[in-house]
């Protein structure tokens, strides 16, 4: 482990506390932050996606917030390969790089060293995949999903049209599931040496309480604002448009429900995310969990990264 560099991971549901701690950390260990977020990279929406504030940011340096468009295309094969570099450039500068997020699947790949092979276009199949959703809906789709990959469908919203449908493409033309790919894309050794804190509630309604709580602020901050630009740029927005903490709002605008029931419509919707997510994490090896309503976490955190890093 002595010639890899070391980084620090703030994994868990949405509403529990990473982006506090990262800063936290990044203060006290010379630390840089990098979002493991699918949506935190998109210049102008901020308050949907629970960005950290301007005032936050200026506490630490952080990487891939804010330096792509919503009409531009974001995946894991990006993250992986962007975080890596910004990785290297920390490390180089005798920092420490604390990833923050909760997208499982950037952090797993990124951990496992994933090497993503380019796949080839097939036009025809993306055109036939759209159809197939233009017709039958996304619900449709994301049980087309279910039964041929189960294990990736579980990890993915049935309302995300990009991965719902990339994950068919992919099977449709190479025969292998998303999982597979993923499990073979695995080098023999991993890239890093690491230490993962994941942040949770031993009361899961505490944690729920918090989302709930964090959606009225939102909607406080100006949410629907987002939502509604999102909304009017549906058609090039294609990866922010299937984002939690807009999409539910299109009903809205549309005038099909009421304001009050799709801001109730996006606390669930982040609930199940959050427990989408402790699914992801739970299964992944070596978290060191910490207990937000139980132990003194920032203080464990702090600990167990100064022993860590030596210091």
């Amino acid at each position: 482990m002595a010639d890899k560099n070391k980084i620090i991971v703030i994994c868990g549901p949405t509403a529990s506390g990473k982006t506090g701690l990262s800063l936290l950390l990044a203060q006290q260990l010379n630390g840089e932050v990098i979002s493991a977020d699918s949506m935190q990279i998109y210049r102008n929406l901020d308050i949907g996606t629970a960005k950290a504030t301007k005032e936050e940011q200026s506490i630490a340096p952080h990487h891939l917030v804010d330096i792509l468009d919503p009409d531009e295309p974001y995946n894991v094969q990006q993250f992986v390969e962007m975080a890596g570099q910004a990785i290297e450039d920390i490390c180089s500068r005798g920092k420490t790089p604390i990833i923050a997020g909760g997208t499982g699947l950037y952090i797993e790949s990124l951990l496992n060293g994933i090497k993503f092979s380019d796949q080839p276009d097939n036009s025809r199949i993306k055109a036939n995949l759209q159809q197939e959703l233009t017709e039958n809906g996304i619900e449709y789709m994301y049980n087309i999903l279910k039964e041929i990959d189960p294990e990736y469908a579980a990890t993915v919203h049935p309302n995300n049209t990009v991965r719902v449908l990339r994950a068919i493409e992919i099977y449709r033309l190479t025969g292998n599931t998303m999982s597979r790919q993923l499990a073979n894309s695995k080098p023999s050794e991993k890239p890093y040496d690491y230490l993962i804190i994941g942040l949770n509630y031993t009361d899961r309604q505490k944690l729920y309480d918090n989302i709930n709580k964090r959606v009225d602020i939102m909607v406080d901050d100006g949410v629907l604002s987002e939502a509604e630009y999102v909304y009017k740029n549906k058609e090039t927005f294609k990866t922010c448009v299937s984002a939690i903490g807009y999409k539910e709002f299109f009903p809205y605008f549309e005038g099909d429900s009421s304001l009050s029931e799709c801001i109730d419509k996006l606390k669930q919707a982040s609930r199940n995310y959050a427990k989408r997510q402790l699914t992801w994490f739970k299964r992944m090896k070596d978290v060191n969990w910490l207990y937000i309503d139980k132990d003194d976490y920032k203080d464990m955190a702090l600990c167990s990264a100064k022993e860590f890093l030596g210091k």
